[in-house]
């Protein structure tokens, strides 16, 4: 008899390896984050690897839409906010994570293209307030893996 395995649209290895990526970069965040916003102003090692660090956990949280919106096939995003919403719209993230995700994209974009100065207080606040919004991120995405199955 022939079983009837229903096969998933989405290569959940794959994604599962990126959210593990992420996984790996909040960790190496928490590890080098300065105490104080002093400690961080002063050493110019650990603001840039702070930058550093963030900007790849948003091109990883960014790589993990591209790759559910091309193999759910939801079509090619004319922008990076369009795919934020084309996700929503098929109910793989919530409304506040796109909101969260826009945010991360626009610090990042101030990070990669060193519009003005990057603000030291705000990539600090970023570290002490905002990580959760990654891990927010997860969730949404493991619960949609889980409906998947």
């Amino acid at each position: 008899m022939m079983s009837t395995c229903r096969v998933l649209p989405v290569d959940k290895e794959r994604i599962l390896s990126k959210l593990a990526e992420l996984d790996g970069y909040l960790h190496e965040l928490e590890e080098i984050s300065p105490k104080s916003y002093k400690a961080y102003k002063t050493s110019i090692e650990k603001k840039r690897a702070c930058e550093r660090i963030l900007h790849i956990s948003i091109e990883c949280v960014i790589d993990i839409c591209n790759m559910l919106a091309s193999e759910l096939k939801l079509g090619l995003p004319s922008t990076q906010e369009d795919l934020f919403q084309k996700l929503e719209s098929s109910h793989i993230i919530s409304n506040q994570i796109v909101g969260n995700l826009k945010k991360m994209k626009s610090f990042r974009n101030i990070i990669v293209h060193r519009y003005g100065i990057v603000d030291d207080e705000l990539v600090y606040g970023i570290l002490k307030n905002n990580l959760g919004d990654f891990l927010d991120f997860k969730k949404e995405i493991l619960e949609f893996l889980k409906k998947e199955d």
